[in-house]
């Protein structure tokens, strides 16, 4: 490539999963305005869609006009709690909101092929790209996107580990990526934190750690002294408000060395005031897009505006023959 690729990748879904218990798609009425902004730059997101937001009318009249202006992308991410066939694994899905890979692997499988089809059958095209509702993924789940014909993955966080955030009260967690690679990787069939000769890449999460390791070494003494597990800090290419100089750095640290692209991330619900607890008023988002302009001003001179399946396209352009 003659630029590194930006990939923007957007979580949509209901407004506020954070805080509520119910289900609402008002941030769909909202969404036009970062697909604009992206347009600007000649940026193309790629909008991973869950099964709420693949029922609304806006957002179906919304996702219907990108594909038709082939200006974004449309693919899959899925929320096992409210992602049919319904299927109860605790006291209250919708409170604990489970991961997917807890499920009985039966269930994995219908609700997967459900999801699939639905978006395919709503947008009439191929879904190739997809993300797991809460970053929880394995090699079970990665053999099940192959079957249905996925060819991008990006639910790796490296540097990161959800196994403190339980889902399922009496489960284990979410899936530990701290030892997982940083760049883009085919996936082994048998073991998703290693390259491997499958057709599935996986595009993991631009995400880098907050201090240098002299720092992250003695605040790991620090909390093993004190009895706490904490894990080290990082920063994501993703908007906190306030954030600007953090992402900056990311993307010149994920760029270092010859990195190929750089992946941000918001989920459709913080283009909303309310919709998230980080934007809860119009003044949030209004800063939220100044900072989104000057950092889309600056990353379109020496980056190219790529969605998820042109991403990887490009890969398969570059292997061997």
């Amino acid at each position: 490539m003659e630029k590194p690729a930006f990939l923007i990748t957007i979580d949509t879904e209901g407004d506020n999963q954070w805080e509520k218990n119910t289900i609402t798609t008002e941030n769909a009425k909202f969404l036009s305005r970062f697909q604009q902004l992206c347009e600007k730059f000649g940026f193309k997101p790629t909008w991973l869609t869950n099964y709420e937001m693949a029922c609304d009318p806006a957002y179906i009249e919304f996702a219907a006009d990108v594909i038709k202006r082939n200006t974004g992308e449309i693919g899959m991410h899925l929320h096992a709690w409210h992602s049919p066939p319904e299927y109860a694994l605790t006291a209250n899905d919708l409170q604990y909101k489970p991961y997917l890979i807890e499920y009985p692997e039966s269930v994995i499988r219908n609700k997967i092929s459900t999801m699939t089809h639905l978006l395919e059958d709503t947008f009439q095209i191929k879904m190739r790209s997809h993300r797991a509702g809460r970053w929880a993924f394995n090699a079970f789940y990665a053999a099940l996107l192959r079957e249905h014909g996925y060819l991008v993955d990006c639910s790796v966080t490296p540097r990161v580990s959800w196994k403190r955030a339980l889902g399922n009260p009496q489960g284990n967690g979410g899936t530990d990526y701290s030892q997982f690679p940083d760049v883009a990787y085919w996936l082994d069939p048998e073991d998703i934190s290693r390259p491997g000769n499958s057709t599935l890449l996986e595009v993991p999460m631009s995400i880098h750690y907050r201090h240098p390791k002299w720092k992250r070494q003695a605040k790991q003494c620090w909390d093993a002294l004190s009895g706490k597990q904490r894990n080290p800090s990082v920063d994501w290419l993703r908007p906190k408000g306030g954030n600007l100089d953090a992402m900056k750095k990311v993307v010149q640290q994920s760029l270092a060395g010859g990195g190929d692209y750089v992946e941000f991330m918001l989920h459709s619900s913080e283009f909303m005031p309310g919709g998230s607890p980080t934007f809860r008023d119009k003044k949030s988002i209004e800063q939220l897009y100044e900072e989104l302009e000057e950092l889309f001003t600056e990353l379109s001179i020496y980056l190219k505006g790529m969605s998820l399946l042109e991403f990887h396209d490009h890969k398969v352009e570059e292997m061997p023959n």
